[in-house]
């Protein structure tokens, strides 16, 4: 019974130590973290913060090189809510609220007019207020 008890100590210690001082070889099962390494970071590719996909398009405005980027439409969760909030404002619009920040509890919709101004609309935990 005392030999089983040492053997077992014996081999929880050789485990715990990573067998470095007996040579014994750790089974495959258990991992080595002496020569664990982290893996290398994968670069990935260029997207818009919310995770639409963006273009950009080149114009000479006079004063120079204009770059100006687009994202495209995205809805989201108050998209309807927002759309309704610009009709009561006099807005309205064919292609609707488009999600322009990451979804979370505060997010920014904005929404062409066929007038052509812009409506934006603040929402936080889905109670949307139109930004001035």
């Amino acid at each position: 019974m005392k030999y089983i008890r040492t053997l077992g100590v014996a081999v929880s210690v050789c485990i715990l130590a990573g067998c470095s001082s007996t040579g014994l070889k750790l089974p495959d099962w258990i991992p080595s973290f002496s020569s664990a390494q982290p893996a290398p970071a994968q670069e990935s590719p260029a997207r818009a913060r919310n995770g639409a996909t963006t273009s950009d398009i080149k114009f000479n405005d006079g004063a120079g090189d204009v770059t100006l980027q687009t994202v495209d439409f995205r809805p989201g969760t108050s998209s309807t809510t927002v759309e309704r909030l610009a009709k009561r404002f006099g807005c309205e619009g064919s292609t609707g609220a488009g999600l322009i920040t990451d979804k979370g509890p505060v997010e920014i919709y904005r929404m062409k007019c066929d007038n052509g101004t812009t409506f934006m609309a603040q929402c936080e935990l889905r109670q949307c207020r139109p930004m001035r």
